[in-house]
């Protein structure tokens, strides 16, 4: 080290406190460089990807990260979601918390972007940023759920310090990626206004929303006003005809709120459980709330039963993955969903 050099290393040594804190310093600031050619951004009621129209439509993939076939290999995991892409899917909804014991596909104990005490594992985090870059470079967006009530409830979660240490290091980890959105639970409100303060206080451009409560939940007014978008969970069989409810109460939102809403876990067919319809459903009951949601202005993740009973069950795909193609019902939803430019071709 030159002469030169070493005496403003000494100063910013004295100024923070130890070399180490410099150093740390160095690397917040590095970490806001981008790492991702595309940025989401929000325009009025509508979403926008590097300043053009992009018409937020998802797919529930919880397990992506911890899907050991999505997570093979890079060339894999583009395959899927260049698969997705074809059935008009860009975005994945993905959480940092599978491990609520239900036996879900993909559920394990470890499988969570924390350890107890709020630091990050760091394996899972690694796999969550491959991710969200080969997605990037499609053109497609990465929302993540940090915290699910599954794992709440079942006694599965951090105190209020550990949480806050881990949202704020996720929200650092994500600082160069702006193709991703943080959605602060999955059906539940525990202090969400806490956890967009802090994401807000690292990263104020990052899109921030909340699932807040069971299906019907629209979330509170502090709530609403604080988000950047809404994602609630719209009502589902229990209203008798959901695809006429949901659609209305996405336009409720969107008037009130005058921001995007999106249906983000609707009513879906297969298990009665977890909230699944107790009735036969047809695919015909999907296509028509995901029409009516797009034509109040609103958007739609299309939520299924391929996850939750687990392998070697008739509802879930040998790789875990939720396939387009894996059964008639579903392949009927998304080639609806693919055409949306014909049947919306006025927005």
């Amino acid at each position: 080290m030159k002469p030169k050099q070493f005496v403003p290393l000494i100063l910013s040594v004295l100024l923070a406190g130890s070399i180490g804190e410099v150093m740390a310093q160095g690397n917040e600031v590095q970490t806001g460089q981008a790492k991702s050619s595309h940025e989401l951004a929000i325009q009025g009621t509508s979403f926008i990807m590097d300043g053009k129209p992009f018409p937020f439509t998802g797919i529930s993939f919880f397990n992506a990260i911890f899907n050991p076939a999505f997570n093979k290999s890079t060339a894999d995991r583009k395959a899927w979601l260049e698969k997705f892409q074809r059935y008009g899917i860009n975005v994945l909804r993905i959480w940092g918390q599978w491990d609520n014991g239900r036996g879900y596909v993909d559920d394990c104990p470890t499988c969570t972007l924390y350890h107890p005490d709020g630091r990050l594992r760091q394996e899972h985090v690694d796999k969550l940023k491959a991710i969200i870059t080969d997605a990037d470079q499609l053109g497609m967006v990465i929302e993540l759920a940090l915290f699910a009530q599954e794992s709440y409830y079942a006694n599965v979660r951090l105190g209020e310090k550990e949480a806050d240490k881990a949202v704020a290091a996720i929200t650092r980890e994500l600082l160069p990626y702006r193709n991703v959105v943080i959605q602060i639970w999955n059906e539940h409100s525990d202090r969400v206004l806490d956890h967009v303060k802090t994401v807000k206080s690292i990263d104020p451009k990052r899109l921030v929303t909340n699932s807040p409560g069971f299906a019907g939940v629209l979330g509170d007014e502090k709530q609403n006003q604080a988000l950047d978008f809404l994602t609630p969970h719209t009502s589902r069989q229990y209203v008798g005809k959901h695809w006429e409810v949901a659609p209305q109460e996405i336009a409720y939102l969107l008037k009130r709120y005058r921001k995007p809403v999106v249906d983000d876990e609707p009513a879906r067919n297969g298990t009665g459980n977890f909230g699944g319809p107790r009735d036969t459903t047809y695919p015909h009951d999907q296509i028509v709330q995901i029409y009516q949601v797009w034509q109040q202005g609103g958007y739609i993740v299309y939520h299924h039963d391929m996850f939750q009973t687990g392998y070697g069950t008739p509802a879930i795909p040998p790789s875990g993955i939720p396939d387009p193609e894996f059964s008639p019902y579903h392949r009927a939803v998304l080639e609806f969903i693919a055409r949306r430019q014909r049947y919306m071709n006025s927005q």
